[in-house]
């Protein structure tokens, strides 16, 4: 085997059949001699007034062959082996209940929302209806917040752990292998669906339970730590041990944790608006009005630093639309999500503010939900003033700049309808004055940025968790609750699939170490 690096039109990286014979030459091989081959990296490079792509590519010579890489994974019968709890099913959680399987043990994974088919009925629902399941939405159910997502695979940090892993996994359960290879790799909410619920069946098969519409409501706690949890169908289950995955909108479970003592802390999060732009808008700006023909939708990554806080893009999805993503009546919160194909007339982004612990009104050690508790009047101001029934407040980004009501509004892809409101006075001040200078500084670095094409929805809310339970750095557990392994983005250690899922698998790791 041999590797070769290539930067390529995007015509010749679209098809082995172009890039193949290119690589050979640059390898010095006969293409006759190449029985196989493997990309492994893949990204595009629009800096420059020609686009390239930038090409990294294996070549199996001679009759070689690319690993196998479900052989990589043992998930073995792990039936009649000890038993381990795990409350929620999204990425932190799945993750978590695969790598116990591989370790031996038994996982029970309890998930408060419904299996994908069931919730995919109750967002049916709430974008047409306008009527929440406080179980089971674009937030909780089989797979977590990551299934009706853009599935972006992608983080920032190398040193939670092996990323690849992660990926592999993914792949072995239905992902296209182009995530193992994509700069930015992401499997679309379309595809996302069937991966997680063939996980699910992985679980199954090798022994462990997965029980719907079960919500952890109490935890037993003995001498220090857990000997049980209680459901909400009033059902005790005994455990050794609790990895807790609950996602970052389980208030609820903040709440039993601090009537048990367990320890926990307000963190920083982020807050802000979903800015949406005509998709065909946004690959001008990134690809310089270049053929699309053969290049992706267009994402963009933006940052800037207003009055000593960070204003920046998160959760970028080309091609996609805004979705609801509230989890209790009285909120309005939104977020995104993008097919595989990325073809939607729009792409929409967070774009949000920094929010440190010392801007948090009445914030106190004391009080470790006090983020958990602004958040929640943001959301609750913004559904007074989108008239309630999930409709969102909106305006032109240019009206947002300026401080005026607009005229009118441009279509969206937000189903439940968007309202025409102040945003920019709904929104806390220090918020929407520090968004007033980032959409200015974005302009210059995206010229055409800001427009009257633009609009922003509110409100972004949940970028993250504004609590941390306090766990043992090394050792993954509670410092309060010895065999409670809370992780994942309702922990407050990770943010986004891949790191919440990396996390999810050292909690498992620390739970067998620890545990068993």
């Amino acid at each position: 085997m041999t590797q070769t690096d290539l930067t390529l039109t995007p015509r010749d990286a679209s098809d082995s059949a172009y890039y193949l014979p290119i690589a050979a030459k640059k390898a010095g091989v006969d293409i006759e001699r190449i029985t196989s081959h493997a990309i492994v990296h893949k990204s595009v490079d629009a800096r420059g007034r020609d686009i390239v792509v930038n090409m990294k590519v294996s070549l199996f010579l001679d009759g070689e062959k690319p690993e196998d890489i479900a052989s990589k994974y043992d998930y073995k019968d792990v039936s009649g082996k000890p038993s381990v709890i795990v409350v929620g099913m999204g990425p932190a959680g799945l993750f978590a209940a695969l790598r116990l399987i591989e370790l031996g043990l038994r996982p029970i994974v309890l998930e408060r929302g419904k299996c994908v088919k069931e919730r995919k009925r109750d967002i049916a629902v709430l974008n047409l209806d306008h009527v929440l399941d406080e179980d089971s939405n674009y937030c909780y159910g089989e797979g977590g917040a990551g299934t009706f997502s853009d599935g972006k695979l992608y983080t920032r940090s190398n040193k939670r752990g092996d990323i690849s892993r992660i990926l592999e996994i993914f792949t072995i359960h239905g992902a296209s292998d182009s995530i193992l290879y994509d700069a930015r790799p992401h499997i679309g909410t379309d595809k996302l669906p069937k991966i997680v619920s063939t996980m699910r069946e992985t679980i199954l098969r090798c022994g462990g339970e997965v029980k719907f519409s079960t919500r952890l409501d109490d935890i037993r706690v003995v001498d220090g730590k857990i000997t049980a949890v209680i459901t909400s169908d009033g059902n005790e289950i005994p455990t050794s041990a609790v990895i807790l995955a609950t996602g970052h909108s389980a208030e609820d479970v903040y709440l039993m944790l601090k009537k048990h003592g367990v320890k926990m802390e307000a963190k920083g999060f982020a807050m802000g608006v979903r800015v949406e732009h005509p998709r065909e808008l946004i690959d001008e700006i990134r690809y310089h009005k270049a053929d699309m023909k053969y290049l992706p939708t267009a994402s963009y990554n933006v940052a800037t630093q207003v009055d000593g806080r960070g204003v920046y893009s998160f959760c970028m999805c080309p091609g996609g639309q805004i979705v609801p993503s509230a989890t209790s009546k009285c909120q309005t919160v939104v977020n995104g999500m993008s097919a595989a194909a990325r073809r939607n007339r729009w792409s929409n982004a967070a774009i949000v503010v920094e929010i440190r612990q010392e801007d948090i009104p009445n914030f106190s050690e004391d009080n470790p939900l006090c983020g958990l508790e602004y958040q929640k009047q943001v959301e609750y101001t913004t559904y007074i003033n989108g008239g309630s029934c999930q409709s969102a407040p909106a305006q032109r980004v240019t009206d947002f700049i300026k401080g005026r009501i607009s005229m009118s509004l441009p279509e969206t892809s937000y189903v439940p309808g968007i309202v025409n409101a102040p945003v920019h006075f709904i929104l806390p001040e220090f918020i929407a004055n520090r968004l007033r200078e980032g959409f200015k500084d974005f302009d210059k670095k995206m010229r055409g940025f800001v427009t009257e094409e633009a609009q922003v929805l509110a409100s972004e809310t949940r970028t993250s968790s504004p609590v941390r339970i306090v766990r043992d750095e090394e050792k993954m557990y509670s410092v309060s609750v010895p065999n409670l392994f809370p992780c994942g983005e309702g922990a407050g250690y990770a943010g986004g699939i891949v790191s919440s899922a990396m996390d999810g698998e050292k909690a498992a790791e620390a739970v067998k170490n620890i545990c068993f």
